[in-house]
């Protein structure tokens, strides 16, 4: 530090002692380092250079003596000017903010009063219009009311000709030929009602209930009101309107923006009560609902409805399921749990079999094979190809629970490599290479599915994937067992099985 940075700090008078000079430097020292610390110089930032200063001050109090306590008086005087200073500042900053308000307050009057008048005229407006309005919705009433007296005369059945027709758009219902059609149907529905009065006359207010729920539930459709369609879809008697027509019908409408799918409004409710009745809901709307809900991304609802509610399961349901869980990985594992619980309810156990490998059940795989006894070699042969998990095909080449293996290993790796499965077969091979000649000479003497013949022909495969050491021990335990000799290419005399009659 030069002389010059030090006397241009210096704020004490000069010390002759030498104490008092060490420690005037010291002082001069921090003054230059804090300020260059918080980056300020003598025009600001004002607080944190007087805090500089203030703390020099305090420790120049602590070193003095003699002047000790009038010095203390000055720093509190000083001090307190400060803190004046500052709470002054403070209160003009808020009265010139709070000035400025007030200075606004007649123009912001001005235009509130300006704002009053335009909303009283247009209120003044509106009413006038409303007026007008009301007189004209009196004489219509007025006039209606006498074209309805007028009209009864004459259509005494039409309960309402203003409004539109029953399951008939306004294009169908000014169509000559639409309409005919659908007067023959009404036709039809009379006729059924007919007979129904004249085989029990105390049917007629249940069929009169009937049709009442079909053409209001028509209604409500043509007039947008699907939500109250569902319900009277829901809770018509006899579960008449819980088919595959009201699915088309709110298939139709589609998805509307910002409300719920009026179809899926319908799965949700009859699923929901399909305890209510003797019945469960029947395999086409089950399928049809776990459809949409799977469309809808509501894959917690079809949880819900395949484990809580009653439905008719069928292999297609269990399909749908199976198709969404292979494309929403994340929910793969739930998708296959609930297909599995399908295909089990079904009767339909290869793919029920399946659902349980894929989701890495293996000894609940074989448990599921072992309880059911109807699954033949093609079949797990098949399972194999669909899920080609090392561990699966070694416990169905294995004794499982004192029982023979269900698979023969040799047969098992000679269809790995004849469809393209190469890979699998490898490390099928390498997990049995492990076990040495011991764990080969047990493959080949259980295995009472494959003969000498295909065992030559897996010895080939492992000599020309580089196990070469596997192939000869699967040789040399051929050779090993008695009467038996190894089959050449030009030897055909020899009977592969005459091991077993020596």
């Amino acid at each position: 530090m030069s002389v010059q940075e030090i006397n241009k700090h210096a704020v004490l008078p000069p010390i002759i002692s030498g104490s008092d000079k060490e420690f005037l430097e010291r002082m001069q020292r921090y003054i230059i380092t804090e300020t260059e610390r918080v980056c300020c110089d003598e025009e600001g930032p004002a607080d944190e250079y007087y805090i500089v200063y203030r703390n020099v001050f305090d420790k120049v109090i602590e070193y003095v003596t003699a002047y000790k306590s009038i010095l203390t008086s000055i720093k509190k005087e000083y001090d307190t000017f400060i803190e004046t200073i500052k709470k002054g500042q403070r209160t003009a900053f808020y009265l010139h903010g709070k000035l400025k308000v007030l200075a606004g307050e007649p123009t912001a009057l001005v235009y509130h009063k300006k704002r009053i008048a335009q909303l009283q005229a247009k209120m003044g407006l509106i009413e006038n219009n409303s007026s007008k309005i009301q007189l004209q919705i009196n004489e219509m009433k007025q006039v209606r009311a006498k074209y309805d007296t007028k009209e009864e005369q004459y259509c005494t059945f039409c309960k309402d000709p203003l409004k539109p027709i029953p399951g008939m758009t306004l294009q169908e219902s000014v169509n000559l030929d639409a309409l005919t059609k659908y007067l023959k149907h009404l036709e039809d529905k009379q006729g059924i009602v007919e007979e129904l009065l004249e085989e029990d006359p105390s049917k007629a207010k249940e069929a009169e209930i009937l049709l009442y729920f079909i053409e209001r539930f028509n209604e409500l459709i043509s007039l947008g009101e699907y939500e109250k369609a569902v319900y009277f879809a829901v809770n018509g008697p006899r579960r008449i309107l819980q088919n595959i027509g009201t699915v088309n019908k709110f298939k139709a409408v589609g998805k509307i923006r910002g409300k719920p799918s009026p179809l899926l409004l319908f799965f949700e409710a009859i699923f929901s009560i399909s305890h209510a009745f003797r019945h469960p809901v029947d395999a086409v709307l089950t399928l049809e609902g776990i459809k949409c809900g799977l469309s809808e991304k509501r894959l917690d609802l079809v949880i819900n409805w395949v484990t809580q509610e009653r439905l008719t399961f069928s292999e297609e349901a269990g399909d749908v399921i199976f198709d969404y869980g292979e494309q929403d990985t994340y929910n793969k594992a739930k998708c296959l749990a609930l297909a599995q619980i399908i295909y089990s309810e079904c009767g339909l156990h290869k793919k029920a079999l399946l659902c349980l490998c894929k989701q890495g059940q293996i000894h609940g795989a074989m448990e599921y094979i072992q309880q059911f006894k109807d699954f033949t070699s093609d079949d797990l042969m098949q399972l194999i190809k669909s899920c080609p998990n090392i561990e699966l095909i070694q416990c169905l080449t294995k004794e499982w629970n004192g029982k023979p293996p269900y698979l023969s290993f040799g047969l098992a790796v000679l269809h790995l490599f004849s469809v393209d499965m190469k890979k699998v077969g490898i490390k099928l091979l390498q997990e049995i290479s492990k076990g040495g000649k011991d764990a080969v000479e047990h493959l080949l003497i259980n295995d009472p599915f494959c003969s000498l013949e295909k065992w030559q022909e897996v010895a080939n495969i492992c000599l020309q994937n580089g196990f070469d050491q596997l192939s000869n021990d699967i040789m040399s335990v051929l050779r090993s067992q008695a009467g038996v000799t190894e089959i050449s290419e030009e030897d055909d005399t020899v009977n592969l099985m005459q091991h077993v009659f020596w």
